[in-house]
């Protein structure tokens, strides 16, 4: 059923994703579930630096780092770092730029800049001999193939999947059992496989959501990358304003502009806390959104949709997640008569 004609790019290369990370999966991780990357030793500290898609996988690597590697990271702008003044750097720092062109002007700029003050690079790209990685002091590959979309669908997940990876290489330097968390990445390709057979659900919730001019979405821990993408690419795709935010600073002001009429989504893969519940059921009682989960259902949240998978896997289901939302921007798109591989205004560089 997967197999049939798309009729945008955009929708081909959602659907090429299963393919493209079991790819990864077969090409990183070696005998005896080794990872197979090169990278440097000795680093205590990360910086990731990107744009665009490419930075919401960078907030999602700084907090997956943390969680597999026991290391500190952090993610900043490509744009944002070229405005610093100083920038911290030091011998057990690696700075790791993404891109998924290799040709991104801000970023590889940031990379010439960081070089400057001596700090170790590596790249994530989907383009080999591409300027940044030649630029840079190690490297890994996507290999996504050409995505034509303006909106990054493949690109994005399968940076996810070397960002992953990429953390696992580190805890397997300092040694810390790493054998969980592959045996749920081999999986993620599967579990991909499964989200596609939500797309009626997805439909349904595309077909509400595209009657709303203003949409509200909210996460906490890891999953605000995935609240951040899938205002992007609600945005770049439909033109609608959409805003994303951590749930708990939403409410500190921001929460106001549900007195406008706009819907109200909530990425939910981490647990649900006391607080966020607490957040949520406020949100309903004061300006009555319609609330849409997309992940974990819960009973404590009285929601208008709930689009969710079987899996228990965190990680697994971040990529279940991803593939979610770019199923729902495709979809309010088409509700809406959009051109989703050529949105008004937009260019992308293809490598």
């Amino acid at each position: 059923m997967f197999f049939k004609k798309r009729k945008s790019s955009m929708e081909k290369e959602i659907f090429e994703q299963s393919e493209i990370l079991e790819h990864l999966i077969n090409t990183y991780i070696g005998e005896n579930e080794k990872i197979d990357i090169d990278v440097p030793i000795g680093i205590e500290q990360v910086v990731f630096v990107a744009s665009g898609s490419s930075y919401h996988c960078a907030r999602y690597g700084a907090d997956i780092f943390g969680n597999i590697a026991n290391l500190e990271a952090r993610a900043i702008y490509s744009s944002e770092f070229l405005l610093k003044t100083v920038i911290p750097h030091a011998e057990n720092m690696l700075y790791v730029f993404i891109t998924q062109s290799g040709e991104t002007s801000d970023t590889n700029k940031a990379l010439i800049k960081a070089k400057q003050s001596g700090v170790q690079t590596l790249c994530i790209t989907n383009k080999e001999d591409s300027t940044i990685w030649n630029a840079s002091d190690y490297k890994v590959c996507c290999h996504a193939g050409v995505e034509r979309s303006i909106a990054a669908t493949k690109s994005l997940t399968s940076q996810m999947m070397c960002v992953t990876l990429l953390a696992l290489k580190f805890a397997q330097i300092k040694d810390m059992d790493t054998e969980n968390y592959i045996n749920e990445l081999t999986s993620v390709p599967r579990f991909v496989e499964e989200t596609y057979k939500l797309r009626t659900k997805i439909k349904l919730l595309g077909r509400f959501l595209s009657k709303y001019k203003n949409i509200v979405i909210c996460a906490d821990g890891v999953s605000y990358a995935l609240a951040k993408e899938a205002a992007l690419k609600i945005k770049e795709t439909s033109y609608l304003n959409v805003t994303s935010s951590i749930l708990g600073e939403f409410m500190h002001g921001h929460v106001a502009v549900l007195n406008n009429k706009s819907a109200f989504i909530y990425i939910l893969v981490d647990d649900l806390s006391y607080i966020a519940t607490k957040n949520l059921n406020k949100i309903k009682e004061e300006y009555n959104p319609p609330i849409c989960i997309i992940g974990n259902k819960n009973v404590k949240i009285k929601s208008t949709f709930n689009i969710n998978i079987d899996c228990e896997s965190k990680i697994v289901k971040y990529f279940c997640v991803a593939v979610m939302i770019q199923l729902l921007a495709l979809e309010i798109a088409l509700k809406l008569g959009r051109n989703v591989d050529k949105p008004h205004g937009l260019n992308k560089v293809v490598k």
